[in-house]
């Protein structure tokens, strides 16, 4: 089951990585027009909107973890 998990989040990354990578235009030429604070303004927003999914998959996997150990006791 969990390497069926595994295979399904490798696909699925491979599948959706070409248009995910082809948006970095937008931001390139906001970033190489601007000055440095833009640019650090960018990175900024990045760096915050890329934190949340990885806490709630983190959650998501340790309510697993908890649900799973709970099942064997």
């Amino acid at each position: 089951m969990f390497k069926k998990i595994i295979f399904t989040f490798c696909f699925m990354f491979i599948i959706f990585i070409k248009p995910a990578y082809s948006q970095c235009a937008m931001c390139k030429a906001v970033v190489e027009n601007g000055d440095v604070s833009m640019a650090e303004g960018v990175n900024n927003g990045i760096t915050y909107l890329m934190v949340f999914p990885y806490i709630l998959i983190g959650i998501l996997f340790f309510a697993i973890y908890r649900y799973k150990k709970q099942l064997k006791n």
